[in-house]
């Protein structure tokens, strides 16, 4: 069923008895050309692009729990490409103008918010390296826009602006294109647009073991629903990516922590606009119920718990005072942490394993939900073609063994 005004109205008139369901629910076949281990944002994404771009269709994605009920359910929401090195501008701006033509593409509405993203400045060291970043965006082709405190105050008037504050801003720098997005929306939109193209999503179907044949090629999956067999798999489970590599015999460099964030209690708009201060690691944003979207930096200590540390609830609370001493008055409303997969050079991983027809999409860390279409791209062409998508090839997995690694943390002095 298309979406629209007018199937909206036909509903009403009808009871709302004509709205099919937006997915299946199917029974797992015996055999699939390729699957896909993993439910979330990333799974989703490689499971259309396989069915839309390379007509590949007999495809399943396995997911232990519900879709979508891992980090793709659990992030703030911030979709952005301001990237220093041109590999990950080029990576994520590619995401980017995906998102932007995602619901006119999925018939759904994602909800796609481009109210722009602020970095705070908040000393003249901080001035010279966001000169410097956003000259490399400008020249990698990105948009970016660098801005006087004065034009901070004006997208942003309940920062602290005073001189005499803890923290003061003195610039920042400003890319329009960024913005938010539902994440909920982006799941179940590329969840729907995949059944309908005849992909098989299968939940509560946990992958314990990976089969493997002659050479030891990848032959199927034992999953708690029984046996799959398949000759090509590709990994997007964020989090428990290392997990999964150990079921297959491998090691991937990835060490998985817990990543927090949290919401207020709805208020009238204040804020229309994403904020980020590098220097005190908080972000916020409104969402559209009201909310303010609340995050920080990582628990750093390896977990695989949804719910993060007071410490770092306290260190979130404290750092967004600091910029915002209007928000101290709010009340908290709920909190919750998601599961993300790091690794040296807070890049990602996409491409072949050790293990032949075994392919993986990991280590995203932070920046997991604005990756979800290039994610799902480029791990889809990889799965059909069995060739490297370019915008992938400098995120192979052989990097840690050759030293080309990236480090787009230490670089640009970004970790959110």
């Amino acid at each position: 069923m298309k979406y629209s005004a007018l199937a909206l109205l036909r509903g009403a008139l009808t009871g709302q008895r004509s709205w099919a369901p937006v997915w299946r629910s199917p029974e797992p076949k015996r055999a699939y050309d390729a699957l896909i281990v993993g439910a979330g944002g990333h799974g989703l994404a490689t499971a259309y692009y396989l069915a839309r771009n390379h007509g590949l269709t007999r495809v399943a994605v396995l997911e232990r729990g519900w879709l979508g009920g891992g980090n793709t359910g659990r992030n703030t929401t911030i979709v952005r490409s301001n990237y220093l090195f041109p590999e990950s501008a080029r990576l994520y701006d590619f995401s980017l103008r995906l998102y932007e033509s995602l619901a006119r593409e999925l018939n759904f509405n994602i909800m796609l918010s481009q109210r722009g993203l602020v970095l705070l400045a908040h000393s003249r060291h901080d001035l010279d390296a966001m000169a410097r970043w956003a000259n490399a965006m400008q020249m990698n082709g990105i948009d970016a826009q660098l801005l006087s405190r004065e034009e901070v105050a004006a997208r942003a008037p309940l920062l602290e602006m005073s001189p005499a504050a803890r923290f003061p801003i003195l610039g920042g720098f400003l890319q329009r294109r960024a913005g938010t997005a539902r994440h909920d929306a982006v799941a179940w939109g590329y969840a729907r647009a995949a059944d309908s193209l005849g992909v098989d999503i299968i939940q509560n179907c946990e992958v314990t073991g990976f089969l493997t044949g002659a050479g030891g090629r990848i032959s199927g999956v034992q999953t708690s629903r029984g046996r799959i067999d398949t000759e090509r798999v590709g990994i997007a489970a964020a989090g428990h990516s290392s997990v999964l590599a150990q079921l297959a015999g491998f090691r991937l460099p990835v060490t998985s922590y817990a990543l927090q964030a949290m919401v207020s209690e709805p208020v009238k708009p204040a804020l229309d606009t994403v904020v980020l201060s590098p220097g005190t690691g908080a972000y916020v944003s409104q969402s559209d119920k009201g909310e303010m979207v609340l995050g920080a930096s990582l628990d750093l200590f390896p977990s695989y718990a949804q719910r993060g540390s007071f410490a770092v609830t306290q260190s979130i609370i404290a750092a967004t005072l600091a910029i915002f001493p209007a928000f101290s008055r709010l009340r908290l409303l709920r909190q919750w942490a998601g599961i993300v997969d790091v690794v040296h050079d807070s890049s990602p991983i996409i491409g072949a394993t050790p293990v032949p027809g075994l392919y993986i999409n990991c280590g995203w860390g932070t920046g997991g939900f604005k990756g979800i279409p290039v994610g799902g791209w480029t791990l889809a062409h990889v799965l059909a073609t069995g060739r490297n998508h370019e915008l992938a090839e400098p995120f192979q997995l052989e990097r840690f063994h050759t030293g080309r690694l990236i480090d787009e943390a230490a670089a640009a002095g970004i970790a959110h």
